[in-house]
Formats: C-alpha cells, sequence, structure tokens
C-alpha cells in the first residue's frame, strides 16, 4: 500500500515496526559480531540505519521507494534543513557503501574494528532519527 493512501493509525504502525526492525538489525549485528561474521554484522547494521531512516520519512509523511531514494531524502528533508546532523548523513552514506562492498565485492572483508567502529555510529544514527521521528 502506497504510504500517502495510510490512516492516521496505520501510519503509526508502520513507523513503529521500522523502528522495531532498525532495533532487531542492530541486535542481529551485535550476534553475528560475536560469531566473527564481520561482513554480516555490517550488512545488519546498514539495514538498521535504512529501517530507521524509512520510519522517520513515514512519520514525516514522505516517500521513498528506494534504497537511494531514501538516502536521497533524508539528505534534502533533514541534513539539508539542519534538522539532523551532517554526520548522520555520512554515517548513512557510510554503511550503505559498506555494505554494498561486504555483499557485492569480492574478497571485500570486514573485521572486528569496522563493526566497532560502525556500531556506535549506527546507534547514533537510529536515537536521532528515531527522536526527530517523534516531534
Amino acid at each position: 500500500m502506497k504510504e500517502e493512501k495510510l490512516t492516521t493509525e496505520q501510519r503509526n504502525d508502520l513507523v513503529a515496526y521500522y523502528f522495531e526492525r532498525a532495533h532487531e538489525s542492530v541486535e542481529e549485528a551485535k550476534y553475528l559480531r560475536d560469531g566473527c561474521y564481520y561482513n554480516g554484522a555490517v550488512t545488519r547494521l546498514y539495514y538498521a540505519c535504512f529501517n530507521a531512516a524509512r520510519g522517520l520519512l513515514t512519520a514525516k509523511g514522505i516517500d521513498a521507494s528506494t534504497h537511494n531514494g531514501v538516502k536521497t531524502m533524508i539528505s534534502m528533508e533533514f541534513i539539508r534543513k539542519g534538522l539532523l546532523g551532517i554526520e548522520h548523513g555520512a554515517t548513512l552514506t557510510d554503511l550503505f557503501n559498506q555494505r554494498q562492498a561486504s555483499d557485492y565485492e569480492a574478497y571485500a572483508f570486514r573485521d572486528a574494528g569496522s563493526v566497532a567502529y560502525l556500531l556506535p555510529k549506527a546507534e547514533a544514527f537510529i536515537k536521532a532519527v528515531e527522536e526527530l521521528a517523534h516531534k
């Protein structure tokens, strides 16, 4: 169903779902990190942030149906307007690029240090967009 056709209750439920998935994906990333599956952990961190970004966009009635569309709308509607710090845009872009490399490039290996660096950035991104979504 197109998001612009959602009732208020459906929109609120969808926003809650996106943030629930974001938090679950962070936990999945930690589980994968602990098992030394670092590429998978990076992928889950990206999807955690992607779902959080979708939650924010949905909360504000902004439709974006692709990964690039979500990144673009976050940048245009929140970062450029000063509602979300530029470091959060950098986090989303970095995680997108890391996920692409982890999933599609030959010999792309992430390590414990990569995950240790990205995890707090992802958690900060999720916290910031969730707070903004509820304003």
